[in-house]
C-alpha cells in the first residue's frame, strides 16, 4: 500500500495531477506562515494604547484579609487601620485554636484602637471579625440585637 501512494507522488511530479489547485500549498504556506511584515505595520497603525498603570490614591478605600495566627499579627491589622482606608477581615481561627488567652488579649487590643478612630469592630460568623475605620459601619440586623437582648436578660 506505501509503494502505490509513494509511486503516486513520484510519478505525479505536479500538483495538478492529484487533482489539486496549482496554487493550493502556496496558499496552504501563506495560512500556516501567518501575516507578512507589511500587514503587521498596518494593523499595527490601528490601534491606540492605553496607559494601564493605575496610580494609587489614598482615597481607595481596601477591603483586606489578614490572618491572626500570633498576638504580634495584630500590628500589621492595627498600622492599616491607622491609615484611614482599610477595612479589616481577621480571621482569628489559627489563634483560637492555639490560644484563647492570646486571642482575647489581641481581641482588646483590636477594641481599643478602634475605639481611639472611632471605628467598628464585629464579629463575623465563627471564625472572623471585622473591623472598619470611622467612614464605614457595620451592619447588625434585628435578630442579632434581639439576641443581645435576650443574652442581658439572661444575665440578670
Amino acid at each position: 500500500m506505501d509503494q502505490k501512494w509513494s509511486s503516486a507522488i513520484i510519478d505525479t511530479g505536479e500538483e495538478e495531477d492529484v487533482g489539486m489547485g496549482k496554487g493550493f500549498f502556496s496558499q496552504l504556506k501563506d495560512k500556516l506562515a501567518g501575516p507578512s511584515y507589511d500587514e503587521i505595520e498596518n494593523a499595527e497603525q490601528n490601534y491606540v494604547e492605553i496607559d494601564t498603570a493605575r496610580e494609587e490614591g489614598k482615597s481607595k478605600i481596601t477591603v483586606r484579609p489578614f490572618l491572626l495566627e500570633d498576638f504580634e499579627d495584630v500590628k500589621p491589622i492595627l498600622d492599616s487601620l491607622r491609615e484611614g482606608y482599610t477595612i479589616a477581615l481577621v480571621n482569628i481561627r489559627p489563634l483560637k485554636d492555639k490560644d484563647i488567652v492570646e486571642l482575647k488579649r489581641a481581641i482588646n487590643k483590636l477594641k481599643k484602637t478602634t475605639d481611639a478612630i472611632e471605628g467598628e469592630i464585629a464579629g463575623f460568623g465563627e471564625d472572623y471579625i471585622v473591623v472598619c475605620p470611622s467612614f464605614a459601619s457595620i451592619y447588625r440586623s434585628k435578630q442579632v440585637s434581639e439576641v443581645k437582648g435576650e443574652e442581658g436578660k439572661a444575665e440578670e
